[in-house]
């Protein structure tokens, strides 16, 4: 007879090692209310995550409480919400470090979004941005494959990374550009959007590029990096920003100011190897509203924040800065055309 002690052993093992997490819950009951906190402990298995504790919460002490959820899995993305501050998956977020920590955790919802109750937000303006970058393929009128479209390992690993995406929002929660620009695309709809302005299959990528580089689109990003810290699936929304900001440059998109101060940063960094701030301003805006800053310039000059324009500085090593770039320039059209016709990027064989 087949011996199942040890699974009795494990059973046992999980049924009776459990912990007591404590946690701190901003409660809102919806338009006109107050926003309060609300202070909860329970009694729940080690391997318990967030969303296990708001489940024992809502199941045992308070049915009121608002939440979403639904695989469970990290997949659907509909448990987003702030913890500490941050946005997470709370399918995803294991308690026992915390309580290890003695730490009692806050939960909230997640931010650049409206609270409908509790940590429910109204998701409405997220689906319209990503409504807004055309989140299909396009083929430009050209014929389809008789049969199927035939990607390549290659070209698939194009997009690869964005493809991971869930639309959990937790980006879009952290933005600090959304934050004072609530017109701003954001880094799930912009990821999004070079999750199609990469695809092969694609034949509408200038379209979209222009699209996303006028106002409130590609441009307007800080750079905070915070939406890929706080990514759940490694998407690296900023990365794909900053593939857009590429595409644009390649297909000479580079009208928006946005646009031009990065413009002003590569040609700096290419002629000496460092920032020429006074050349900043009046490349990115113009000469002419570069005029209306002449007071605010003058104040930096006596504080001794203006470098000699007439003596820019240059990087030791400046001729290397150059012969690096040559490389890049050089490979860069290589890369790409290897990459559109589905050979290896690297050179090797298949």
């Amino acid at each position: 007879m087949e011996d199942r002690s040890h699974l009795t052993t494990l059973k046992g093992a999980y049924d009776h090692k459990m912990m007591e997490v404590t946690l701190r819950v901003r409660r809102y009951a919806g338009e006109g209310a107050r926003a309060h906190t609300e202070t909860y402990t329970v009694d729940v298995p080690v391997t318990a995550t967030l969303l296990d504790c708001l489940d024992e919460i809502k199941d045992k002490q308070d049915g009121t409480l608002a939440f979403r959820k639904s695989c469970r899995m990290a997949v659907c993305g509909s448990c987003g919400m702030r913890m500490d501050g941050g946005a997470v998956l709370a399918c995803k977020t294991a308690m026992k470090p915390f309580v290890d920590a003695g730490h009692t955790v806050t939960v909230s919802p997640m931010g650049n979004l409206p609270v409908i109750k509790d940590l429910v937000v109204d998701m409405a303006p997220f689906w319209s941005k990503i409504r807004a970058i055309k989140p299909y393929l396009d083929t430009g009128g050209a014929k389809a494959p008789e049969k199927e479209w035939r990607v390549t390992p290659v070209q698939g690993h194009l997009v690869s990374k964005e493809a991971l995406c869930i639309l959990c929002g937790c980006c879009v929660s952290e933005c600090i550009s959304m934050e004072s620009d609530p017109d701003f695309l954001g880094p799930a709809a912009l990821a999004k959007a070079y999750r199609f302005v990469g695809d092969v299959r694609d034949g509408d990528t200038r379209a979209r590029l222009k699209d996303l580089s006028g106002a409130h689109g590609i441009w307007d990003c800080t750079r905070c990096y915070f939406c890929n810290q706080r990514c759940p699936k490694g998407v690296d929304p900023r990365d794909a920003i900053a593939k857009l900001g590429a595409e644009a440059f390649r297909e000479g998109l580079t009208r928006d100011e946005g646009a031009r101060h990065a413009k002003v940063f590569v040609n700096s960094a290419h002629k000496g190897g460092f920032l020429r701030e006074t050349e900043l301003v009046p490349k990115t805006i113009g000469p002419v509203a570069a005029i209306t800053q002449i007071p605010f310039a003058l104040q930096l000059a006596r504080a001794g924040k203006v470098p000699n324009p007439l003596a820019p500085h240059k990087a030791k090593d400046n001729a290397e800065v150059k012969r690096l770039w040559k490389l890049l320039e050089s490979q860069a059209p290589k890369q790409k055309e290897r990459a559109n016709s589905g050979a290896p990027i690297d050179g090797t064989e298949s």
